[in-house]
């Protein structure tokens, strides 16, 4: 899999952020890492001492079987490749991702991976309040812990990686506003219940839709995160209230399947989603979702390992909330961020390519 960090995304400020300027070494800066603003105080590189020879990442997502923590297993991957040559500290990622998420499962792994000789840990949180015991335990033992994507953030964990969520709930609603004239019956496709990172994104959209009058939210749609329950949760929604014309939907599960795209009629319902994968650019070429909002998930593993090592291996602070920015992407762009996904690793088909 051919794998480059050259960014052919120069024309959005956003993205080129993206190429991966080194942490800052004074506490209280700004992060640089993946467009990231750190809001909190930076934490030392002395916790846990600095590994000069070999450092082993155990990385333990959400769930196998959503594409998003794919990609970022590929960035992790290939961070770990390049910086082993860099740095020459032997760096190997530890994939320990359950195949459903399951917080309870994900506090067993951090535990095993603390027993198995692990040197740091890099999770996505399913919840919260099952990891966080198990996050401090092994920061107590001696192992630091950062989350990307949804975090912990009353645990030890030393630094997080990922989007100012809230933010992320009112851009979907506010891209969502713009395409239905401000008005409208909107359901929000929610995920997990119990991964905070969604809840705030679900908070998101219900205080932006409330700068709108004349939207209506019909409801709040749980799921397994899974592309075909996905699905069937929006047919579900759609079946018992017809007069649905707007779908926020805090992450893209149900687009990485097609079958929405011929069980709905672009001419009467509009989606905006978080995530741009090339499963889901079907939808923006046919209309049934105009806007899509990219998280660069590539960069959930390329800029969290990156941020390890900047503290374990060579010393540096590491802000405590780095930051990343969403991407809007539409037909306008649609090529230049194909061509993103092809440089990251994604087979991406040639019609979104040119």
């Amino acid at each position: 899999m051919r794998m480059t960090r050259k960014l052919h995304w120069v024309g959005l400020s956003a993205l080129a952020a993206l190429a991966m300027v080194g942490c800052s070494g004074d506490k209280g800066a700004e992060s640089t890492t993946g467009t990231t603003a750190s809001t909190e105080n930076s934490t030392s590189g002395g916790e846990g001492g600095p590994k000069k020879d070999k450092l082993k990442i155990t990385v333990i997502a959400k769930s196998n079987t959503n594409p998003v923590f794919q990609s970022a297993r590929v960035g992790a991957e290939a961070a770990a490749k390049e910086l082993t040559e860099s740095t020459k500290c032997q760096i190997t990622i530890d994939w320990r991702t359950p195949d459903q998420e399951d917080g309870q499962v994900q506090a067993q792994r951090i535990a095993q991976a603390v027993n198995e000789g692990a040197d740091a840990i890099l999770i996505s949180c399913s919840d919260a309040n099952k990891v966080t015991g198990a996050i401090n335990d092994a920061v107590d033992k001696g192992v630091p812990v950062m989350t990307f994507d949804s975090d912990a953030p009353e645990s030890k964990r030393f630094a997080f990686y990922g989007a100012n969520d809230a933010e992320a709930g009112k851009q979907v609603m506010d891209e969502l506003a713009k395409l239905n004239g401000g008005k409208g019956n909107i359901a929000i496709l929610a995920g997990n219940q119990n991964a905070p990172n969604l809840q705030a994104r679900v908070k998101g959209v219900h205080d932006a839709a409330a700068a709108y009058p004349g939207i209506k939210i019909v409801g709040d749609f749980y799921h397994n995160e899974t592309p075909q329950d996905a699905s069937a949760e929006v047919m579900r929604a759609m079946n018992a209230n017809p007069q649905i014309d707007g779908w926020a939907m805090i992450g893209g599960w149900p687009l990485f399947a097609t079958s929405l795209l011929n069980d709905l009629d672009a001419s009467k319902v509009k989606i905006v989603a978080v995530d741009a994968l090339p499963d889901e650019l079907a939808y923006i070429q046919k209309g049934l979702a105009p806007v899509l909002l990219a998280q660069p998930t590539y960069e959930w593993g390329h800029t969290s390992v990156k941020l390890i090592v900047d503290k374990m291996v060579l010393g540096k602070d590491v802000p405590a909330v780095n930051k990343m920015e969403l991407i809007k992407v539409d037909k306008s762009n649609l090529v230049q961020w194909a061509n993103q996904l092809k440089d990251w690793g994604f087979e991406v088909p040639a019609q979104y390519l040119k």
